[in-house]
């Protein structure tokens, strides 16, 4: 019961949302590397090319985009409540410990693990930054997925215990 209770699953749902907002902020809108569907026309699946540098390509790809920010928001807003609704007593204590970090961390990598191997490589619907050292790119986005997994881990392991649904003395 007190596993069920804990910070982890609401830490790694805000690491997962978290680390979704970097990637589509930072490389879909800022840098704009990518886009949802920026690669379909050597995707693995079939899906229907829809070209950047047209504007009905391009709002295909934003509309994409959006729903992607869409489950990104979700996934905040989903972990925010869960870790709500597990911590009753000292919630500023639990913003500032170790643990929910290393558990963002551990998110955030876990979502470019997942997000890298679907959509850039077995789908292929996009990747980090098509032409030359595509793959590079790809495989050092998994690389950074890793690296912040294992930091997240090494983060939490290192942090105390926190008082999770205690009720206030």
């Amino acid at each position: 019961m007190a596993a069920r209770k804990g910070i982890g699953l609401p830490g790694t749902i805000l690491g997962i949302g978290l680390g979704g907002f970097v990637d589509g902020i930072l490389l879909h809108q800022l840098l704009q590397w990518h886009h949802m569907l920026s690669s379909t026309d050597t995707d693995r699946i079939g899906v229907r090319y829809y070209p950047v540098d047209t504007v009905p390509g391009l709002r295909m790809n934003t509309v994409w985009d959006g729903l992607f920010h869409t489950v990104t928001w979700l996934a905040v807003l989903a972990g925010i409540g869960l870790l709500y609704s597990r911590v009753t007593a000292s919630r500023g204590r639990v913003w500032r410990s170790r643990a929910l970090w290393g558990w963002i961390l551990s998110g955030w990598g876990l979502f470019n693990l997942v997000e890298g191997v679907i959509d850039h490589h077995l789908l292929g619907i996009h990747h980090v930054r098509t032409g030359p050292y595509q793959l590079a790119w790809d495989l050092g986005f998994l690389v950074l997925g890793v690296i912040l997994v294992v930091g997240g881990w090494a983060l939490r392991r290192g942090a105390g215990t926190l008082d999770l649904c205690q009720a206030p003395r």
